[in-house]
């Protein structure tokens, strides 16, 4: 896997994904339209395959994560990746720090909200999560 290093024992992705290795899923934050005009959603949409008016769940080789519709669906959001996750097994999932941009929300708000998806074998956390985990 190219975009992922262990840490401490914490799957780590890259700050910095440009390319995908097999089976590498781009996790970026969206918004419920599937606008991906800024950002992460950008290089989804550029890079691998996201496409546009898909806000949710896997896309191209990507997942789209709704982040700008409030932290009540955030947290939805969340538990929905989380289940995708734990559903597919093979893929690799390289979160980026989702929420963190755009949304404006913070790394000590967004990381806690991973904390199960932490605990699979198949889903990287960017650094700045994993030090609110």
């Amino acid at each position: 896997m190219i975009n992922t290093s262990i840490v401490d024992g914490r799957r780590v992705a890259s700050d910095r994904i440009a390319e995908l290795g097999e089976n590498e899923i781009f996790v970026f934050g969206s918004n419920k339209q599937g606008m991906h005009g800024g950002g992460a959603a950008w290089v989804a949409s550029q890079r691998f395959g996201a496409e546009w008016g898909v806000g949710e769940g896997l896309t191209g080789r990507c997942y789209a994560l709704p982040t700008m519709e409030g932290k009540a669906s955030l947290v939805h959001a969340v538990e929905h990746f989380t289940a995708c996750a734990h559903d597919n097994p093979s893929l690799v999932f390289l979160v980026t720090a989702v929420g963190c941009g755009i949304a404006g929300y913070t790394a000590a708000e967004v990381a806690p909200l991973f904390r199960e998806a932490s605990l699979l074998d198949n889903v990287y956390l960017p650094q700045t999560f994993w030090e609110y985990l």
